[in-house]
């Protein structure tokens, strides 16, 4: 670290990952007055991590890379993690949307979560968000690894703690492709150990590139792109997404279609751009060429399956498909402008279907909608959720001058400026299709009569509503002043590919 930090503050990267591990352990294992403020536990350990998320960012932004060296051990031999500009934003993110919804799921979890449960919710969304910092902080695979499992146990736990049955049967199916997924990327990091005998990114960038044609190495980067692509949910590996969404409390959902698959992204791209440089694509494997057709295809399909649901949460669980194509597929052209585009999605896509999918819940919770009929006049009856809601669903859209609509548009002129025009299309034809499912939300909402003989309302709390409404503005904010998060996307974007 950088002498800018004095004393304990040295140790910032350390204790982002510490602070909400250790919450997790202090919830169910305290005393029960203490277990039932869990709640307030976990948005006191969110806010610290944000506050630490945000000194480290601005360090980073400041001064460059950071890294942090346990017992001092240099790298290869020692643990190191680093902080580069991607990893500053990612973790940014994750801590911003995790306090966020700590915040709404100490006031609607209740609605959606058993009493006795509670506490355990409350310490596996910690768990979760310890797990996420750590795969984005590390600088070692095989830590990458279990900060992985760490991770999706805690999203296990999460997904079954709803009171539907239905929620148990989806949470042991994405155990089930979890564990495959994670068994593809143990193989693939074992095998990239036997090529070039270490785990280190750092010195696995360097010794890879004198190995790229053996089929040891072209077996490990097969393994590992599988494997986070099933973690990821990139078309045709979504399969586990749809139900787990659907069927998982509310505010599981939005923490985890907001985090856990953009930080599935945050590792591919890690492995494509950093452990691999961007020439393995060009003279070894095809990989852009498989990804350009995989999320292209992801765009289009997420969307139109969208579209044929009538559940709400079913409809936001296909519409992540889709807009997980549209991170991937800037990815995949490899150009600074589209790679500053996806990562302007990937912030867009996380804040807004973190508010989307808290907007569901509050809809659950004050008028027992859960289909996309259930809404008529909805607006009249809370009319705060339904303006969140379409703020957010403008911004997913893509409409100016929203977030969504900087990052596409950084998409398309990358397409461009590659050469690839038939990559615009695409991105036109899935906003269009995202304003087809939504405008079927929104157009109940606000202009139909409420059905005869509905039940009366049971009004939103407060601090329910609160986030979903500040996550949507925010990205009509960020849209206003997109100079900022697209010159801190920019800097990251040059720096993996440059790297």
């Amino acid at each position: 670290m950088t002498a800018a930090f004095p004393l304990l503050a040295e140790h910032i990267p350390a204790l982002l990952v510490l602070v909400p591990l250790l919450a997790s352990v202090i919830i169910p294992f305290s005393p029960a007055p203490l277990r039932r403020a869990g709640g307030a536990v976990a948005v006191l350990a969110n806010a610290a991590a944000l506050a630490l998320a945000s000194a480290l960012a601005l360090e980073v932004f400041r001064l460059g890379r950071v890294t942090y060296r346990f017992g001092g051990w240099a790298p290869p031999w020692g643990i190191e993690y680093a902080v580069d500009p991607l990893a500053a934003i990612m973790l940014l993110l994750v801590a911003f949307v995790s306090f966020a919804a700590s915040v709404y799921s100490g006031a609607a979890a209740s609605a959606e979560v058993a009493h006795e449960r509670l506490p355990y919710y409350h310490s596996a969304a910690l768990l979760l968000v310890s797990g996420l910092s750590g795969m984005i902080i590390t600088g070692d695979v095989f830590n990458l690894y279990v900060f992985l499992e760490i991770a999706s146990l805690a999203g296990y736990a999460l997904i079954a703690a709803g009171r539907r049955r239905d929620a148990l049967v989806a949470g042991f199916n994405y155990l089930i492709l979890g564990t495959i997924a994670a068994t593809f990327i143990l193989l693939g990091i074992g095998y990239l150990y036997m090529a070039a005998g270490t785990l280190n990114i750092a010195d696995l960038r360097e010794r890879l590139p004198h190995i790229y044609h053996t089929r040891t190495v072209l077996t490990a980067f097969a393994f590992l792109m599988v494997g986070f692509s099933i973690k990821t949910a990139l078309f045709p590996l979504h399969i586990w997404l749809p139900d787990a969404y659907t069927y998982a409390p509310s505010p599981a959902s939005a923490l985890l279609a907001s985090t856990g698959t953009k930080v599935g992204v945050y590792a591919m791209l890690r492995v494509t751009y950093t452990v691999f440089r961007p020439e393995f694509d060009a003279s070894v494997v095809p990989m852009k060429t498989i990804l350009l057709v995989l999320s292209s295809a992801a765009v289009v399909y997420g969307a139109v399956m969208a579209i044929a649901q009538k559940d709400i949460k079913r409809m936001l669980a296909y519409s992540s498909v889709s807009q997980i194509g549209y991170i991937v597929l800037g990815a995949a052209i490899a150009s600074e402008s589209a790679l500053t585009g996806s990562l302007l999605h990937m912030i867009n896509h996380a804040l807004m279907k973190a508010s989307l999918f808290m907007c569901a819940g509050l809809m659950l919770i004050s008028t027992g909608a859960e289909k996309v009929s259930d809404l008529k006049g909805a607006a009249r009856r809370m009319p705060l959720t339904m303006a969140a809601f379409t703020a957010a669903a403008l911004s997913m859209t893509g409409i100016p001058p929203t977030l969504g609509f900087v990052s596409k548009w950084h998409i398309a002129l990358g397409a461009v400026e590659a050469g690839l025009w038939a990559v615009v299309p695409v991105v036109l034809a899935g906003s269009l299709l995202t304003a087809v499912y939504f405008w079927k939300v929104i157009e109940p909402a606000y202009f139909s009569a409420p059905a005869e003989g509905h039940k009366p309302d049971t009004p939103a709390p407060f601090w329910a509503a609160a986030p979903a409404a500040a996550l949507a503005g925010l990205g009509l904010l960020l849209g206003l002043a997109a100079w900022t998060p697209a010159a801190g996307a920019a800097r990251a974007a040059g720096e993996l590919l440059l790297k």
